[in-house]
């Protein structure tokens, strides 16, 4: 998962510690010939007045832009890491974070922390330059990839019964079948759960999620093809309540955010049942059209959080860490196989470790 933006991370900090240790390189050589220096000017200090040798010191501190801080940092085994150290790593970096997807005021984002962190840093010679690099890179993506993170489990778990989570996103991402997945995650974690199909409109819905529902031993509610979506989920949350089920999982239509009639039938579902929670779900691996239409839908139906499909075949991760920093709405789960088992619950932690090879 994400391997191809793994790679080019990795890319990056081998590229600062390849500019850190030829700074390094430079730095003992100007060091040894300014010693060198020193030990030539001592053997005519006789003949030059003290004052000069001031004068000179002076003179060559300005010209050399910094030459005996420099050579100071050096002595006592540091080394200050400039601007100019991180502009062609920093650009690479740039580049490599929008061929991998990530929305353009994300990577923005990401190098202007990475900037922050790193430029006018002193780092001793005994650190490994790249755990600095990592340590900047880590704390920069975390910082983008958490916005609006919060406990799904606990919210669950806090919450009055029934608590109804509605699923919207655009044809052929997986609501259904991410539906299902849920089912199952929550039923391992002791919350019953009866499943709506608000999708009553596509030939064949019906089908689909009550086969899922025998599958999983769950009770679908559902009305006829062409039938209102909001009275099916409306149905379901008051079987919930009638049959002590904790958690009402409520399928829709897969829409454009422009299509004004769909869009009107989330708005009734809101008016009419009140959704706990609403999630957005695309496919991770739709990169940035992903996150371009979780920024429609949010403008266009607030969300409340996303859920990303086919995570495991994603070699970019552009979605993953964009979608949260766009919508300001956290990312819940990643859908990584087939198997109703294959729903994890999104940790921004994890993914970072993941992308800086903590993490297999």
């Amino acid at each position: 998962m994400f391997d191809s933006l793994k790679d080019k991370l990795g890319s990056f900090r081998s590229d600062v510690e390849e500019t850190t240790e030829e700074k390094a390189e430079e730095a003992e050589a100007d060091a040894e010939a300014e010693a060198d220096a020193d030990g030539g000017g001592a053997e005519s200090a006789d003949a030059e007045p003290e004052a000069s040798a001031e004068s000179e010191t002076s003179e060559d501190d300005s010209s050399s832009g910094g030459f005996a801080q420099k050579a100071k940092s050096f002595a006592k085994g540091e080394i200050v890491i400039e601007e100019q150290d991180l502009e062609d790593p920093l650009w690479e970096l740039e580049m490599a974070l929008l061929e991998s997807d990530v929305e353009v005021s994300v990577a923005d984002e990401i190098l202007e922390n990475i900037r922050k962190d790193l430029v006018g840093a002193t780092r001793s010679f005994s650190d490994e330059t790249a755990d600095v690099v990592e340590q900047a890179l880590h704390d920069s993506l975390l910082k983008v990839i958490s916005v609006g993170q919060f406990d799904f489990d606990q919210r669950i778990a806090e919450a009055d019964k029934p608590v109804t989570i509605i699923f919207t996103g655009v044809n052929g991402v997986g609501k259904t079948t991410t539906i299902a997945k849920l089912a199952k995650y929550l039923e391992d974690r002791g919350l019953s759960t009866v499943l709506a199909n608000g999708d009553t409109y596509r030939a064949g819905a019906n089908e689909q999620i009550q086969e899922h529902a025998e599958n999983l031993d769950k009770r679908v509610i559902t009305h006829e093809q062409g039938g209102d979506p909001a009275a099916v989920i409306y149905d379901a949350v008051e079987y919930a309540d009638s049959n002590d089920i904790d958690v009402v999982l409520g399928d829709t239509a897969g829409r454009l955010h422009t299509d004004e009639g769909l869009m009107d039938q989330l708005e009734k579902i809101g008016r009419v049942v009140g959704p706990d929670m609403t999630l957005f779900v695309d496919e991770a691996v739709a990169g940035q059209d992903a996150v371009q239409r979780a920024k429609q839908f949010n403008d266009a139906a607030e969300i409340d959080g996303a859920v990303l499909t086919k995570a495991d075949a994603d070699s970019q991760g552009g979605a993953a860490i964009s979608i949260a920093h766009v919508t300001g709405k956290p990312i819940l789960f990643l859908g990584v196989g087939q198997g109703y088992d294959d729903l994890e619950q999104f940790d921004p932690e994890e993914l970072v470790g993941r992308l800086l090879g903590d993490e297999s």
